[in-house]
């Protein structure tokens, strides 16, 4: 960390590939002009500023830019460990910025909106009525959704809500939080790590990883809202003209009313839902059905085919044929939400990165999980971390030009 440097307005870089085998790195203050003041020409370079204040603590909020060898680049900041751009090239060689996100940290903590980006839990997702039991213990979280009906995403104590510690590692950050037991109603002090990664071989990869001194439900996510054919394309539907593969997924989870999954199944054949061959959103989303009117648009849970908990496997495929630039997701959780941005647009959002509203379905997430409210549901796969084991998860973005 850069405890030792007054960061202030100035920029530092940090050169993860100069000192012995990486592991001595070095931090040079940034000249007005962004230049550096000593000479390194090899990747891995991550420039630290500041991103603003968090206003109920007055603390310090940063931004970190990493980029690799060729052109892609993407911004993290400290509060929810969150994914505030990601820059790659499109097929003509123009840089554009596929992820929604805000200017300064005050858009991320007064007015919070969407989870731009940001890091999801303890429990991703939705818990229904807010309870679950771990052995002889019920625990009670705060119910923030559906008229209180159901606990989503961590509520008011949600991890991207929180101001995470941060270390430099090779090509990347590691972000750091001790959640405190009972915090928010959920067991145990939890000692989560998000570490993110950029390959020269355009992979961002997410890894999650977590110990706790008590039997705990953990569900981490990102959250991050994509528009491949730009961040600033900002306009309702916006995104309905990017293909969609899914071609690992052959079942669902089916939604009650609320969109808490009932605990059975729908195979996908035959309904809106089948994107096991490429297929634009708009040709789709307004089908006839009822797990689409549930959810307002695709909001929906994918089982993935052939997982194990081990292995990688993709869980989606997304391109613009504007731009050319092409999405995969891999993962090693059971599955994924996929939502096409339904619920933003709301009055009280402030503007975006270029400085207008994200409006509905303007972007869509692809977000692996842990099947939402799984610890309540027989023959889901249960989010259950015990003591003395350790969390260990991946998300994987990969990008391409077609």
């Amino acid at each position: 960390m850069l405890t030792d440097y007054n960061i202030n307005n100035t920029e530092y870089i940090y050169l993860s590939e100069c000192g012995k085998n990486g592991d001595n790195p070095i931090v040079i203050k940034l000249d007005g002009n962004r230049k550096q003041t000593k000479c390194c020409d090899k990747s891995g370079k991550i420039i630290m500023k500041k991103f603003g204040k968090i206003k109920s603590t007055g603390e310090d909020v940063y931004l970190f830019t990493i980029e690799n060898k060729n052109g892609i680049s993407i911004d993290l900041t400290t509060i929810g460990a969150s994914i505030v751009a990601i820059r790659v090239p499109d097929k003509s060689g123009n840089i554009i910025d596929i992820v929604q996100g805000y200017n300064s940290a005050e858009e991320y903590t007064n007015y919070p909106v969407g989870h731009a980006g940001g890091t999801i839990g303890p429990i991703a997702n939705k818990i229904d009525r807010g309870t679950f039991q771990l052995g002889n213990t019920k625990y009670e979280l705060e119910r923030n959704k559906d008229n209180g009906k159901t606990h989503c995403h961590g509520a008011s104590e949600g991890l991207d809500t929180k101001n995470w510690k941060y270390n430099f590692v090779k090509n990347g950050i590691k972000f750091s939080l001790l959640k405190p037991d009972k915090q928010g109603g959920h067991p145990g002090n939890v000692n989560i790590n998000v570490t993110y990664i950029l390959t020269d071989n355009n992979e961002l990869k997410i890894i999650y990883e977590a110990k706790t001194d008590k039997d705990t439900v953990l569900n981490l996510t990102n959250h991050s809202y994509f528009n491949l054919d730009g961040e600033n394309n900002t306009q309702e539907n916006s995104v309905l003209n990017h293909i969609v593969e899914i071609a690992n997924c052959s079942k669902i989870t089916n939604n009650n009313q609320i969109a808490v999954p009932t605990g059975e199944f729908i195979n996908i054949e035959g309904t809106p839902f089948d994107f096991r061959k490429p297929t634009q959103v708009k040709d789709k989303i307004n089908e006839e059905n009822d797990q689409l009117k549930i959810g307002n648009g695709y909001d929906q849970n994918y089982c993935i085919d052939g997982y194990d908990g081990k292995k990688r496997i993709e869980a989606a495929k997304v391109k613009s044929q504007n731009t050319g630039i092409v999405l995969t997701v891999l993962t090693n959780l059971p599955g994924f939400q996929f939502y096409t941005a339904n619920h933003l647009g709301k009055t009280t959002q402030p503007a975006g990165k270029s400085g207008k509203r994200y409006e509905k379905r303007s972007s869509l997430c692809i977000e692996p999980q842990f099947y939402p409210n799984a610890i309540n549901t027989e023959g889901f796969e249960k989010p259950v971390l015990k003591r003395g084991e350790i969390y260990n998860r991946e998300i994987d973005y990969i990008f391409s030009i077609e």
